[in-house]
Formats: C-alpha cells, sequence, structure tokens
C-alpha cells in the first residue's frame, strides 16, 4: 500500500518530451515556433476584424472570439513546457499544476462553446437570412459570449476546489506533457467518487449540447440548401460554412483520437503526443483555414498589412 499524503502534494512531474538528448534543441524550436505562429496568426484575425468596418458582423466577432481563446489555450499549456525542455526539469508545483487545470477546462469548452455558436450563426444566417441581423443583435451574441463563460468558470472552480479535498499518493508523476484534470484525479488516494461524477457530467455538458448544437444546425443548414433551386447559391451556401466545418472537424477529429487512443493503446507516450496535439494543432491552423478559405477574411487581412506598412 502506498504511502498517503494528508495534507497536499507539494509537486508533480510531467512526462518529459523524449529521453534524447539530441532531440531537446530541435523540439524546443519546434514548439516554440509553433506557439508563435498560433499567437501571431490568431492576433492577424482579431487586428484585421477590429479594423476593417466590413467585417464587423456576428460571425467575425464570434471568429475574434475564438482567436482570442486559442491564444490563450495554446498560452496556458505551450510555455510551460518550453521551460521544461530548456531546464529538463519535469516539476510542476501543486498551485502551478491547479491553475493549469483550471484554466485548461475553461478554454477547451469555451472553444467548443463558441464552435457552437459559430454554427448557430450560419444556420440563421442561411436558413433565415432576411431576419439575420434581427436575430442576431448584439445582446444576444454579447449573451452567448457571456452566459457560457461565466457557467464555464464556475464549473472550472468547482473541479479545482473538489481537487482540494483529495490527498495524494507518492507517485506523483502525470503522463502528460500538462496537467489534466482526469490524470490527476487517478493519482489521488482518497475517495474520488464525487470527482469522477461531476467530470463525466461537465463532459456530456460542455461536450454533448455543442456537438448536438453543431449537428442539428447543419442538418437544418443542409435541409435549407437542398431546397434552393441554383447550384451559384447552394455553392455560396455551403462556401460558408466551408471553414467553420474545417474548424470543427480539427477540434472534435482530435479529441476523439486522443479517447481513442487512451481506450484501445497502452501506450501512454502516444496519447500524451495526441492529448498535446489537441491543444495546439486546432489553435494554429484555425487562423490559416479562416484567412485562405474566406475572401472578406483574405480582404480584411490585406488591408492591414498595407495600413501598417504605410505607417513604417
Amino acid at each position: 500500500m502506498e504511502q498517503r499524503n494528508e495534507t497536499r502534494a507539494s509537486d508533480f512531474l510531467l512526462m518529459k518530451v523524449t529521453e534524447d538528448p539530441e532531440l531537446w534543441s530541435f523540439l524546443f524550436s519546434l514548439f516554440l515556433s509553433m506557439y508563435l505562429v498560433t499567437v501571431l496568426g490568431n492576433l492577424l484575425i482579431i487586428l484585421a476584424v477590429s479594423s476593417d468596418s466590413h467585417l464587423h458582423t456576428p460571425m467575425y466577432f464570434f471568429l475574434s472570439n475564438l482567436s482570442v481563446n486559442d491564444i490563450c489555450l495554446s498560452t496556458t499549456t505551450i510555455p510551460k513546457m518550453l521551460v521544461n525542455i530548456q531546464t529538463q526539469n519535469q516539476s510542476i508545483t501543486y498551485t502551478g499544476c491547479l491553475t493549469q487545470i483550471c484554466f485548461v477546462l475553461v478554454f477547451a469548452s469555451l472553444e467548443s462553446s463558441l464552435l457552437a455558436v459559430m454554427a448557430y450563426d450560419r444556420y440563421v444566417a442561411i436558413c433565415h437570412p432576411l431576419r439575420y441581423t434581427v436575430i442576431m443583435n448584439r445582446q444576444l451574441c454579447g449573451l452567448v459570449i457571456l452566459l457560457p463563460l461565466f457557467i464555464i468558470i464556475m464549473d472550472a472552480l468547482l473541479h479545482t476546489l473538489m481537487l482540494l479535498q483529495l490527498s495524494f499518493c507518492t507517485d506523483l508523476e502525470i503522463p502528460l506533457f500538462f496537467c489534466e484534470v482526469v490524470q490527476v484525479i487517478k493519482l489521488a488516494c482518497s475517495d474520488t467518487l464525487i470527482n469522477n461524477i461531476l467530470i463525466y457530467l461537465a463532459t456530456s455538458i460542455f461536450g454533448g449540447i455543442p456537438v448536438c448544437g453543431i449537428i442539428f444546425s447543419y442538418i437544418q443548414i443542409v435541409s435549407s440548401v437542398l431546397r434552393m433551386p441554383s447550384a451559384g447559391g447552394k455553392y455560396k451556401a455551403f462556401s460558408t460554412c466551408g471553414s467553420h466545418l474545417s474548424v470543427v472537424s480539427l477540434f472534435y477529429g482530435t479529441g476523439i483520437g486522443v479517447n481513442i487512443s487512451s481506450a484501445v493503446t497502452n501506450s501512454s507516450r502516444n496519447t500524451a503526443v495526441l492529448a498535446m496535439m489537441y491543444t495546439v494543432v486546432p489553435q494554429m491552423m484555425n487562423p490559416f483555414i479562416y484567412s485562405l478559405r474566406n475572401k472578406d477574411m483574405k480582404g480584411g487581412l490585406r488591408k492591414l498589412i498595407l495600413r501598417t506598412a504605410s505607417l513604417l
């Protein structure tokens, strides 16, 4: 029977990115580059939307919020991993681990919520175009951002407070590159029934409801588009959804990959790599998906670059 720590754990140990010293510099440069691309790409989206009056619409308002969230989610995990690679010290403090868990829960859940809101926005734009400006007014746009954010923050704080009640065994190695609530719960020596119930409940609410909302929205969109008489109208309608569908597929696809990997393989390293990709790759690719597939976004970025170049 492992020794119990009935007070608090002092430090947790995160998984090493690699045991090969020759790869340390390469992996540090790789993840640093991915982080900088994520921050710069999403920052360009935010600046382009805020500086171009033609992009002051609900669709791009939600896109700006998604970009802010992507920067925050990446910042929650990557910098600590970079420090660990550079110092070859895998420890993270008890307080730091709980803080990271709280922020990961907030920003990952908010990402899912924002994708559902963006699907609803496309549903209203395609299925009710004449009432779009009336339905998607400023009050509703603010409400569908702030209300889920408030609920998500309360949920994350609840999970964090419940972790404070746990006592931990001597083995405090987390088989991921960042602190994640399920993995930390597995390290506890005390009873975790309530924690696990809360995890399943939160997953059902903050994962299930957005997915159902996205599926419902696109069923209505496809049904509406198929009734359009012209092929041009169908293409235009589907093209406005292409970027969002790509982002949704990337985000939920990597998430499903993590769950499948953890269920069918015994390799904790493979699961850890997929989990890191889940919090890095979608956030890095989102700006490229929207800027490359969206004509208005391309125009906004071009204006931003020309305006910036004229000031230099």
